[in-house]
C-alpha cells in the first residue's frame, strides 16, 4: 500500500508520514501531543491558542504555548481574526519553536464565531486571506489553516476559501468535511474534500470520519488528499496512530490494544499529566480521556463512576490498580 509514504513537505518542514492529530481543545495538550508523538503520529497540532491572548501576556495561554522536545514537529494552532493581531502573535508562537503555525477557521462554537473567530472566518474570504497573508509575511516557518466545509448547506464555499488563502500565501490546508452549522454531527463528505484537493496545488488534509486504517485508506483513496488529520477517534485512545500508520505502510491491520494496554496508557497518561499541570488538574481533565481509555472493557460502566467522583492521584491509581489486577488475572 504504502500511502503513507506519499507525504508531501509543509513549506519546507518534513514530516514522518501524512497521519496527523487533529487540534481538540481540552485534548490537545503537551502530554496527549507527546503520547500520540511516541505511537508514530506524522505530526501534532496543539489545541487553539488565543492571539490575544499572547499579545496580552496571559499567563494560562502562554503555558499553553510550551513545546516539548519529543513532539516535533509540532503546528501551533491560532485562532483570532485580525490580521495585525495574528502577526504579531505568530511571531511569538515561532520564537516557542513551532514548527508550523496553523489559523483556525473551523471551530464551531457559540462563544468563538460570535466574535469573529473559528469558523466565522469563513463567511469573510478577504478577511481570512488578509490573515493568513499577515501571519505568512511576519515569519519564517509556514503558516496554514483548517478550515471546514463553509458556513452551513447554502454557503458551502471550501473551494472559494482554499483557493484564496492559498493565494495569501498557506502553505497547506486540513479540511473537516463538515460545515458550521453541522458541527460534528451526520456524515463527513469527502467528495467536497476530494473539490479542494483539485483545486489547489498545496497539500491538503482530509479530516472527518477517519477512525481507522481502512477509514483512513479510504479517505486518501477517494480525496487524493496528502493526508488525514485524526481527531476524535483519537481521544483516550493515542493507539490509533499506531494503527493507522501501520496500516497505510503495510495494509496489514494491528490487534486492538489489550485491557492491559488500555489501562497502563491511561494510568501514565494520567501520571505525565499530572507532571504538567498539577494533581487536582490532572484528575479532573483525566474523566474525559477515560471515557476513549476504558469503552468497551467489561464492567467499564462502574470503574467510569469511581473514576468520575475520584479526586486524587492516590485513588485514581488505586482504581486502575485494582481493574488492572482483574484482567491480569
Amino acid at each position: 500500500m504504502n500511502a503513507i509514504n506519499n507525504t508531501p513537505a509543509i513549506g519546507g518542514v518534513k514530516l514522518r508520514n501524512c497521519v496527523a492529530l487533529a487540534p481538540m481543545a481540552g485534548i490537545c495538550d503537551q502530554t496527549y501531543r507527546r503520547l500520540a508523538t511516541a505511537q508514530g503520529v506524522g505530526f501534532v497540532c496543539t489545541e487553539m491558542i488565543s492571539a490575544k491572548g499572547l499579545l496580552y501576556h496571559n499567563e494560562k495561554t502562554l503555558r499553553m504555548l510550551a513545546l516539548a522536545e519529543d513532539e516535533h514537529p509540532v503546528a501551533v494552532q491560532l485562532f483570532g481574526h485580525v490580521p495585525e493581531e495574528l502577526a504579531q502573535a505568530a511571531q511569538i508562537v515561532a520564537r516557542a519553536g513551532a514548527d508550523i503555525i496553523d489559523l483556525n477557521m473551523g471551530c464551531p462554537v457559540a462563544k468563538v464565531v460570535k466574535n469573529g473567530d473559528g469558523s466565522a472566518l469563513l463567511r469573510d474570504v478577504p478577511q481570512a486571506a488578509a490573515c493568513i497573508a499577515a501571519m505568512a509575511d511576519a515569519v519564517d516557518v509556514p503558516v496554514t489553516a483548517k478550515i471546514r466545509l463553509g458556513w452551513d448547506d447554502d454557503s458551502r464555499n471550501a473551494v472559494t476559501v482554499a483557493r484564496a488563502l492559498a493565494a495569501a500565501g498557506a502553505a497547506a490546508l486540513t479540511v473537516h468535511g463538515r460545515t458550521r452549522e453541522q458541527g460534528y454531527s451526520g456524515q463527513a463528505d469527502w467528495r467536497a474534500i476530494a473539490e479542494v484537493v483539485a483545486a489547489v496545488e498545496i497539500p491538503v488534509w482530509g479530516n472527518g470520519d477517519v477512525v481507522d486504517g481502512p477509514s483512513a485508506a479510504r479517505l486518501l483513496a477517494e480525496t487524493n488528499a496528502a493526508g488525514v488529520a485524526i481527531g476524535r477517534a483519537a481521544m483516550g485512545n493515542p493507539f490509533v496512530f499506531h494503527e493507522v500508520t501501520t496500516y497505510l505502510a503495510t495494509g496489514e491491520s494491528v490487534a486492538p490494544p489489550t485491557a492491559t494496554e488500555r489501562l497502563t496508557m491511561c494510568r501514565r497518561h494520567l501520571h505525565m499529566l499530572a507532571e504538567e499541570k498539577g494533581e487536582a488538574v490532572a484528575v479532573r481533565q483525566m474523566r474525559t480521556h477515560a471515557i476513549g481509555y476504558l469503552r468497551g472493557l467489561r464492567n467499564s460502566a462502574a470503574l467510569r463512576r469511581e473514576l468520575m467522583q475520584a479526586e486524587t492521584l492516590a485513588r485514581w491509581d488505586e482504581l486502575l490498580a485494582e481493574a488492572l489486577a482483574v484482567v491480569t488475572a
